[in-house]
């Protein structure tokens, strides 16, 4: 059974940094094509970023792009989001998924809180 588990959220100030984990089990994760989704309070879930399996290229949302990174681990089974300038409009419930929007998203973490407020 695959499981991932994420971790590193918290309180951070506007413009600063967090990197979030996400450790995963029961699978490879090198294998898979690996994203992060979130969910701000009130509103529905949206897309981040994902990490194309066995090729070289990560894909963000615009809200994110040149701000974020998610990278890949794979003595760990590991992926990060390095989020950095962080806004306010970040404050969010981070889940990191298995999966993509044009296969699925077949296996979520828990979630992990990222709150950016001063």
């Amino acid at each position: 059974e695959a499981q991932l588990v994420e971790s590193g959220g918290g309180l951070v100030q506007p413009g600063g940094s967090l990197r979030l984990s996400c450790a995963a089990a029961g699978f490879t994760l090198s294998s898979e094509d690996m994203s992060w989704i979130r969910q701000a309070p009130g509103k529905g879930l949206e897309w981040v970023s994902t990490s194309v399996s066995g090729r070289a290229i990560t894909r963000y949302a615009d809200s994110v792009k040149g701000r974020f990174t998610m990278s890949r681990e794979s003595a760990k089974n590991t992926v990060y989001l390095q989020m950095n300038s962080l806004k306010p409009e970040d404050t969010a419930v981070y889940y990191c998924t298995k999966g993509s929007s044009w296969s699925g998203y077949d296996y979520w973490g828990q979630g992990t809180q990222v709150i950016v407020a001063s």
